[in-house]
């Protein structure tokens, strides 16, 4: 049994509307979940330039740990040009240089993934995979896609929490 989830929503728009959506269908079904709007973070565009400079460095500190307590992750991002948004890309680049391990975040943890993207969101969950998987987290086969022509479905959202929970 999971005990906690983080989704990351990688927008502002109808992926943090998604992982809302995650939120409260985990909550539903007794599991702790927190979501976290990565649009939020305000943090500046990863450069080694950057991380070099101490005032430039964001404090990653909080969602370090909230990822490192977590069981498992639900990722909610909408594909920009093919591949995953930049709001993503940006945290994982600096969450990768905060610490000497910053693999221990990721390896061995259950992921899930999903999009809410204009066009078909395939790239971007193709992306997502090889990203997760590269970093050793254990990513779910089935993902959930919305677009034009897939709507929402909460029994493919139940299917999918009961995955996570499992």
């Amino acid at each position: 049994m999971v005990g906690s989830v983080v989704i990351l929503a990688a927008s502002s728009g109808k992926n943090y509307t998604l992982a809302n959506k995650f939120r409260d269908t985990f909550e539903d079904k007794g599991v702790n979940s927190a979501v976290v709007d990565l649009t939020q973070l305000d943090w500046p565009l990863y450069t080694p330039e950057k991380e070099k400079n101490s005032n430039a460095v964001p404090d990653t500190g909080a969602l370090s740990d909230l990822i490192l307590n977590a069981s498992a992750l639900v990722v909610c991002a909408p594909e920009y040009n093919g591949v995953m948004p930049p709001a993503l890309n940006n945290c994982i680049a600096w969450l990768s240089v905060q610490s000497d391990d910053f693999r221990i975040l990721f390896n061995n943890k259950t992921v899930l993934l999903a999009t809410h993207s204009g066009g078909g969101g395939a790239h971007c969950l193709m992306a997502m995979r090889q990203q997760f998987s590269f970093l050793g987290s254990n990513v779910i086969g089935r993902s959930l896609t919305l677009n034009k022509s897939k709507e929402f479905s909460q029994s493919t959202m139940d299917d999918l929490v009961d995955r996570v929970i499992q």
